[in-house]
């Protein structure tokens, strides 16, 4: 089937049934947002404003929740820890204090900025992630069922999905998912993803993916449904707990904001809306599904739900999956003795209906069919083994939330809350997880989970010396045979021919393929095995019981693989399949077109061509970039590991090894060295090494901007065993020609021949606007003025398909002066005092976009405040308006601009009115009209910001000022000037603004990196690269709230130590040969982690003969004289060039001559810089406890290391459309409305996974936030199930020990605990304190708030002396971080006063009651509620210790006599601990009157308004002078200052 066919059946299938939604104005937001998210209710303006943590409101009016249905009674209030209610007039204020508001960065992946597609939703401790629930329950619903009846969408299993390899333009293939639980099939090319969108009582949708591109969408979204005839319109009532849940379909941009306001994503035009899309909210109608009977050879029939939508090749792979048919793979499904093909949809099946009998039929086999099968039957086989997992193949990642839970939350968490009362809880934690204990054990993070105890079926099974069959054995129908040893020990082999498979008389020396006794001919293998193995036929059973009892995320394959750095020692099996897949590349297997290899480039560029005009051409477009990005960066990887392992033949293998290229699977692979003296000007190796990643973040711009017509290579860099391997995509025709011939853009020699083409100007020129790029003239060697919109060495080549590619896109961003010294030009004073221009070892250093975004944003609001400033001075003084400003204007003058603003206060909003006014008049054609002194003060704001034009604020950057070798006319010095001036500006505004930002988040807590990754995330997300890391320290160290950042000071260190460390074991790799690599990484590690002082390397025993070998060999790694100079190395040595390297490229002083001495100096962890080394060099090590402190012997051996993995770094495509409703869904949260804010995140995960499939980080951030919002509104089962979700994602996406994983695993801990599994929830704390411990240590922020909850839950169930131990230390951490007089330590003293008086000990108790009583009188005031609930509570153990005294001095006068009165200790209720759980984890209930709602209501809305008015001048003016540039240019441009309404604006 043509590919163009099978996109159009694509496009027609996900076209079906979408109306609009009708959006009132108040509730629309614009959809482009500016992280971190600040969000308290109202704000307060000025300096203490609120801040919170999450990305959706910590507080919620629970007037706002009422109206959508919660009890009036009590208010549900999602909130921060410590939440002031202060009041102003008669309006409420919530007030989240900033120590009350920690925020964790975003996981690496996960970029930041106003990028598209980004979901700027940081990890917090308030949950803000969701998928959707398996358990949707239908009244209909029968076990195994696959689609929706009325009543509901059955959920059926999670279908696999093999894309058949003749049909599917080289989709890859996928993993199966079985058919017992009651999970609909997974959207996105990895698994299924359960219905979000199917209530109980809805139209029936099906959400089904489709194992074909003829069938791309799953069902019950946007993807699917009626064709547009057949939409009807209906009211129905809003979902809520409890009512019947309709099911609503958005359609994007219509019910979420004004179409013709939104800035269109990716730069693409959207069709005008239709009469239908404008308007009503609408309910999808589906067809309903019906069930039919499956009769399946040696069963009895059964009942399977289907929907019309779905093929029949879906069907298939539910019965692949199903546990009694399982075994079967080469079958058709007959009705009334008709064939059904495997890609027609059911509805279009004529006969097929409610009850109809679908046949299997058992086909004959064919050699593929039959490879097919046997891979099938490995898989099942395999299915509880987590090898796959830890060797990093196939998409496998490891998972241990489980043993944690004992399986599922879902029923057997119901089973648990019957028996709670009598169930004795074990509570006390290992040793090593109590406060204050030093051990940090390494295996307890991989804990033995008792489903991977093997159940052994066979022992031997895999491809027999026989093959292939000789041709008179083919004639008799013999495909292939199989050699297998039995669990029994019996040897057999097997014929597989094309009517099943049989035992031959064959053995290891003697072929003989006659049929051996018993003669049993059986279609599929596993019935065979079954007959002549009693042992395979009880295990294989018990196997997949156990397969289908698995939560399905701990099965679906990733997107992009995820590498453990631990593994235990595990049994090399013997794997046929796996020894194949080395051997073949898989070329030729069912995920490839048979007979050729995939047309990577082909593949890529057509999916970038896909239509894209509506909601569902976006989301097959954007699902197929997805899925093909995610096949190439696995090829890619593969083939690098293969370049460097030796096994691919160079392209030039004459030349040096260093020079040498390679084309493998259709993919151009080069290595990171200077070939031919090409970066000779830019520091040689250093900057060829560099080149490479500075182009993928080119490409991942581009790419992201995604301008029609214009196409970027794929591109994948890959660091393994010290080496940099680019991976990229083909031109096509570009090895035909000398590149000199195929440039037509550009410069191939970095400026000295230039060269450029109208149509890559039109195109690059669209691109110019949201990258910022200022188009502009350079001279050629014949000084010829040639224009370009972009930096020379961006080359631009035609391809034999008439596209027109760009590459070497290693200068889209303009250059960073700080690392640059330009011989006379002098930098800023904040610059010079920083002790810059430092020379760089390299001259590639580029500023990040999202420091270009945040600086050109900076400028956009000088540029409004000097504006506004000099109309009021107009206003009031009647007089001349001041003289132009200077380029360049300080950051100085930019604060006392903003003061004068300020002081201006009502006056400034007017004119900023007038401004946004000024500016659309200028930009407009009526500019003649406008008055020429106010002309003139357009022009001034303009000049003093640098703004490339005289009109309107446009800020742009020459990325080729300062390139060596570039040259400019004379006339446009001037221009070039400016440029310079922008560039020193720009680099000035990263140390005086970004990294105290920087820090000053982290003193507020409201950044709180964990470990390496996360900080670098948060300096990325400010736009601050990691060179700048030790300034980032230098910064923490001089800082007057040094004690608070003590956690990012021992975090920067360890990563300037392992990010040190891991440049010099890049160089010391590359001189290691293959044999003595196992041996080298030990001796490594010992000089860097072993107190062992002279730790010996162990050269490999055969030495001598391996360097003969090796003389003789021609194809060595590449660079690598194979010696031994690694083995020499001492940890002197290294810890001495770690200093070197921390004083050279950090510009840090680091002073440490072993590990022991930094350990005890900065206060490190061995164990965390083992991890963060691994981590960033791929180095898989040994799960076992190592001593690292022994003076007698080494920490490790060559047999501690296990593997050495590549770190990839590659494209992530985005889902745009989603992670716009994921943002308007946060508004709403935002802004109280729960109900629509659950809604939109509902509808955007659906969408993400149509777009992802059912495993991606985005989807883990939706499920959290879901999980969060169905807690609050009381749904404890659909949170409990969110989360759960959200744990299993992270853990398999992110890293088993990643910072969002501890994050996730303490939210599931607090729904656990308020659905009374109270076990579970300490079991998940303690596991969240064990990997906080390894990760980082006890010394943290994050640490005060886990061991608060562990030390509430301990209180709960009465384990006063533990709940003590924690609760102190949470109380000493809080001291630490947030001041000895903040209100968090306050709460912290009311918790262990809680304990001390449950324990009878009222001293303490005062004591610790008194402190907290204190500080709330302080910091609150005497009337606060606070205060007076401590006052109260004083009273009380006053009383209470009174009445001990005195029944103390009754015992003594009297002794044994006494009348002693039974003292009132009651242990603390399950509510109580629970009411302080919330307290603490930022849930709160505050009751409102209804007075105080509408105030609040009112006063919202009228800041909502103000908020609105500066947005549109924001807005407006910008998006008129693009207008007026380019119309198309302003339709692709994210604007300045188009985030998204957040309360803490309003």
């Amino acid at each position: 089937m043509s590919w163009a066919g099978v996109c159009a059946n694509c496009c027609w299938r996900l076209a079906e049934a979408i109306l609009s939604a009708p959006a009132r104005d108040e509730e629309r937001a614009p959809l482009l947002p500016k992280p971190p998210i600040e969000n308290p209710l109202p704000v307060q303006s000025g300096s203490d404003a609120p801040c919170a943590r999450d990305p959706y409101p910590d507080i919620i009016p629970s007037s706002l929740a009422s109206s959508e249905g919660l009890s009036t009674a009590e208010r549900r209030i999602l909130g921060s820890p410590g939440v002031e209610i202060a009041s102003d007039g008669n309006f409420q204020v919530f007030r989240v204090r900033l120590d009350a508001c920690p925020i964790a960065v975003l996981p690496a992946d996960l970029e930041s900025g106003t990028k598209w597609g980004e979901l700027a939703c940081p990890q917090a401790n308030g949950a803000e992630q969701g998928l959707v629930k398996p358990e949707a329950s239908s009244a209909g619903f029968k076990e195994g069922s696959w689609a929706g009846a009325a009543g509901g969408v059955g959920l059926a299993s999670e279908a696999p999905f093999t894309y058949s390899s003749h049909e599917s333009q080289g989709w890859g293939p996928t993993h199966k998912l079985e058919a017992e639980r009651q999970v609909s099939p997974w959207q996105g090319g990895w698994g299924a993803v359960e219905s979000n969108s199917a209530f109980t009582g809805s139209p029936s949708i099906s959400q089904e993916e489709h194992s074909s591109p003829k069938g791309p969408g799953p069902h019950g979204d946007e993807s699917s449904g009626l064709p547009e005839q057949k939409r009807e319109e209906m009211e129905l009532p809003p979902p809520w707990p409890g009512q019947e849940l309709p099911t609503v379909m958005l359609l994007n941009g219509d019910c979420l904001d004004k179409k013709n306001e939104e800035p269109k994503e990716n730069g693409h035009e959207e069709a005008e809306p239709s009469d239908e899309a404008s308007g009503q909210e609408v309910i999808v109608i589906q067809d309903t599904g019906f069930t039919v009977k499956i009769l399946v050879p040696g069963i009895e029939t059964f009942s399977l739900q289907v929907s019309p939508q779905e093929m029949v090749q879906e069907i298939h792979q539910v019965l692949m999956d199903r546990e009694d048919t399982c075994h079967r793979t080469c079958f058709s499904l007959q009705l009334d003795g008709n064939v059904l093909d495997n890609f027609s949809e059911l509805r279009t099946i004529e006969g097929l209906e409610e009850g109809s009998v679908l046949r299997v039929v058992e086909e004959p086999y064919t050699v593929r069919e039959a490879r097919i099968h046997v891979r099938h039957i490995r898989d099942l086989l395999k299915s509880l083994d987590p090898s796959d997992a830890f060797n990093g193949v196939d998409c496998n990642s490891l998972s241990f939330l489980s043993v944690f839970t004992d399986g599922d939350l879902g029923d057997s968490g119901k089973r648990k809350k019957k028996g709670i009362e009598m169930e004795p809880i074990d509570c006390t934690p290992p040793e090593h997880i109590l406060p204050g204990s030093k051990e940090r054990p390494l295996c307890a993070l991989q804990p033995q989970n008792r489903d991977w105890k093997p159940l052994q079926c066979l022992k031997v099974l895999t491809m027999s010396g026989w093959n292939p069959p000789p041709g008179n054995r083919k004639m008799h129908g013999d495909l292939m045979y199989l050699f297998v040893i039995t669990a029994e020990d019996r040897h057999v082999s097997i014929t597989a021919s094309t009517r099943g498979f049989y035992l031959n008389q064959s053995t290891a020396y003697n072929f003989n393929p006659k049929p051996a006794s018993p003669r049993f001919l059986s279609h599929s293998l596993v019935e065979l095995l079954n007959q002549i193995s009693p042992t395979f036929k009880k295990n294989f059973a018990l196997l997949q019981k156990k397969r289908v009892q698995r939560h399905p995320f701990e099965r679906i394959a990733t997107p992009f693989q995820v590498y453990s750095w631990t593994a235990p020692q595990v049994e090399h099996a013997m794997d046929c399949v796996r020894a194949e897949d080395a051997y073949t590349s898989r070329l030729g297997y069912e995920e490839h077109i048979p007979g050729q290899t995939r047309d990577w480039n082909e593949e890529l560029q057509t999916t970038r061509e896909l239509p894209r005009k509506n909601l569902p051409e976006r989301l097959l477009r954007e699902r197929a970039i997805f899925k093909v990005h995610s096949d190439f960066t696995a090829a890619a990887t593969r083939g690098a590991m293969a370049v460097i392992d030796g096994n691919v033949m160079a392209i030039n293998p004459s030349e040096e090894t260093k020079m040498q290229m390679f084309i493998w699977n259709n993919i151009f692979f080069s290595l990171g060295f200077d070939v031919r003296d090409h970066y000779k000007d830019f520091g040689g190796d250093v900057a060829a090494y560099v080149a490479p990643t500075n182009d993928l973040n080119g490409v991942r711009t581009y790419n992201a901007v995604d301008v029609e017509g214009l196409y970027t290579l794929g591109t994948v860099v890959v660091d393994y065993r010290g080496y940099r391997v680019t991976a990229q995509s083909i031109i096509p025709g570009i090895l035909e020609r000398e590149q000199e011939q195929s440039v037509i853009y550009g410069s191939i020699d970095f400026g000295k021949t230039v060269v450029s083409h109208p149509r890559y100007l039109e195109l690059l020129e669209k691109t110019s606007r949201p990258l910022k790029i200022q188009r502009h003239r350079v001279l050629n060697d014949r000084d010829e003025e040639v224009e370009l919109c972009s930096s020379v060495e961006c080359k631009g080549i035609i391809g034999n398909d008439g596209r027109h590619y760009i590459l070497d896109l290693l200068r889209t961003f303009p250059p960073d002066l700080n690392f640059l010294p330009v011989a006379g030009e002098e930098l800023p004073e904040d610059c010079r005092r920083a002790g810059f221009p430092k020379p760089h070892r390299h001259k590639l250093c580029c500023l990040r976009q999202e420091l270009v975004d945040a600086f050109v944003e900076h400028r956009y609001l000088l540029f409004m405040k000097l504006a506004a400033i000099q109309l009021m001075q107009q206003k009031a003084n009647r007089a001349e308006s001041p003289g132009p400003l200077e380029n360049g204007t300080s950051e100085a003058g930019a604060a006392e601009t903003a003061e004068a603003m300020e002081a201006a206060g009502e006056e400034g909003a007017g004119g900023l009115a007038k401004v946004k006014e000024l500016a659309e008049t200028i930009a407009s054609d009526n500019g003649p009209a406008v008055d020429p002194k106010s002309r003139e003060v357009i022009q001034n704001a303009c000049k003093a910001v640098g703004s490339v034009s005289s009109t309107s604020f446009d800020i742009r950057f020459n990325p080729d000022i300062f390139s060596p070798g570039v040259r400019f006319p004379e006339s446009c010095q001037d221009e070039v000037r400016d440029q310079k001036q922008l560039l020193k500006d720009a680099a000035a505004f990263l140390l005086s603004c970004q990294i105290p930002g920087l820090v000053k988040d982290c003193t507020d807590h409201t950044v709180l990196p964990m470990d390496g990754a996360t900080l670098a995330e948060a300096m990325h997300q400010r736009g601050i690269n990691i060179r700048y890391l030790g300034k980032v320290l230098g910064f923490v160290l001089r800082s007057p709230a040094r004690p608070q950042l003590d956690h990012i000071y021992k975090i920067g260190i360890s990563e300037l130590i392992t990010r040190s460390a891991k440049h010099i074991f890049k160089t010391y790799l590359q001189g290691v040969e293959l044999s003595g690599l196992s041996a080298a990484i030990s001796h490594f590690l010992n000089c860097f982690l072993s107190s062992f002082p002279n730790p010996v390397a162990h050269l490999p025993a055969d030495e001598l003969v391996s360097k003969k070998k090796n003389k003789r060999r021609k194809n060595r790694p590449p660079g690598g004289a194979d010696n031994t100079a690694w083995a020499v190395m001492t940890p002197q040595e290294l810890w001495k060039d770690i200093c070197q390297e921390a004083k050279n490229y950090f510009d840090f002083n680091l002073e440490c001559e072993t590990v022991d001495q930094a350990v005890e100096t900065f206060g490190l962890q061995k164990i965390t810089l083992l991890r963060e080394i691994s981590l960033k060099t791929g180095i898989q090590i040994l799960l076992k406890e190592y001593s690292f402190d022994s003076r007698h012997k080494p920490a490790f051996t060559e047999e501690d290391v296990l593997n050495i993995f590549p770190v990839v770094k590659h494209v992530n495509p985005k889902a745009s459309d989603a992670f716009h409703f994921f943002q308007s869904g946060q508004a709403k949260v935002q802004q109280g409305f729960l109900k629509e804010g659950c809604e939109l995140i509902t509808e955007a995960l659906n969408l993400f996974n149509n777009v992802y499939g059912a495993m991606h980080v985005e989807i883990c951030a939706c499920l959290r936030l879901l999980a969060r919002l169905h807690y609050i509104m009381g749904d404890y089962a659909e949170a409990l199930s969110n989360q759960q979700k959200a744990v299993l994602m992270s853990e398999r996406v992110l890293g088993i020990e990643h910072p969002n994983t501890i994050q996730e695993y303490m939210h599931l801990a607090l729904y656990c605990f308020a659905s009374s599994q109270l076990s579970t929830a300490l079991s998940l704390l303690y596991r969240a304190r064990y990997l906080l411990l390894l990760v980082f240590g006890e010394d943290h922020p994050e640490m005060a708030l886990l061991d608060n909850n562990i030390g509430l839950v301990l209180h709960g169930v009465m384990e006063y002396e533990l709940a003590l131990r924690f609760l102190e230390n949470a109380l000493s951490i809080n001291a630490k971080y947030h001041g000895a007089k903040s209100l968090k330590v306050a709460l912290s003293h009311h918790l262990v006063a809680r304990v001390y008086e449950s324990k009878a000990e009222f001293r303490s108790a005062l004591q610790h009651e008194k402190e907290g009583y204190t500080i709330y009188k302080s910091q609150l005031g005497e009337n606060h509620e606070k205060t007076k609930e401590s006052s109260d509570y004083l009273k009380c153990l006053t009383q209470q210790a009174v009445a001990l005294q005195r029944t103390m001095n009754e015992i003594y006068r009297n002794g044994s006599s006494a009348n002693i009165v039974p003292l009132k200790v009651t242990a603390p209720s399950m509510a109580s601990v629970l009411e302080q759980l919330h307290i603490i984890n930022g849930i709160l209930f505050i009751p409102l009157s209804q007075k105080d709602l509408e105030n609040l209501k009112a006063e919202v809305v009228r800041r909502h308004q103000l908020q609105e008015t500066s947005k549109a001048t924001t807005r407006d003016s910008a998006a008129a002078a693009a207008a007026a540039e380019s119309p198309e240019e302003a339709e692709s441009s994210p604007l300045p200052g188009d985030d998204p309404p957040t309360l803490s604006s309003v």
